[in-house]
């Protein structure tokens, strides 16, 4: 198994068993805060990686080839996970800092999302190939993806 695929893997099953708790409460809970739990779960483990790929990307930290590329990776299997967490039933939970205008821009909010997952996409392919310059390129092109939907649709 390739180191990649096993620490994919390994973050799968750490989500899973972070969140199987919160999927065994849902009697306990309404859906939309199970919606926001996963959410928010998803978007810790997107943070994990996209720190070290910031900081190499700003010379921060040192450039590792081979830790980008598996956080690019990790980025790139995680993003599209997040259009789920977004199901109409989480509207109203509590915590969310998604701005209201969300769910009437639904259209524009969905391209920006599939953007993301484009971009981040697109950022594992190039980070793959080990060039720093192209890596770092492709990474500031996802973040702007990110940027352009938070700065739109997330509440500070």
């Amino acid at each position: 198994m390739r180191r990649g695929t096993a620490i994919m893997t390994a973050l799968t099953a750490a989500l899973v068993a972070a969140l199987s708790g919160s999927a065994g409460a849902q009697g306990q809970s309404n859906r939309a805060e199970q919606y926001l739990k996963y959410r928010k779960g998803v978007y810790q483990v997107i943070a994990w990686n996209i720190g070290p790929l910031s900081a190499m990307a700003q010379d921060k930290q040192p450039y590792d080839a081979v830790v980008f590329a598996e956080r690019a990776e990790r980025v790139s299997r995680l993003t599209p996970m997040l259009a789920e967490s977004y199901a109409p039933e989480s509207r109203n939970a509590e915590g969310s800092k998604l701005k209201p205008e969300m769910w009437s821009n639904r259209a524009d909010f969905d391209e920006k999302l599939r953007t993301l997952v484009a971009r981040s996409e697109a950022l594992a392919k190039t980070a793959a190939g080990g060039d720093d310059a192209a890596s770092k390129a492709a990474f500031f092109d996802m973040a702007q993806a990110c940027k352009g939907c938070h700065d739109k649709y997330r509440a500070d």
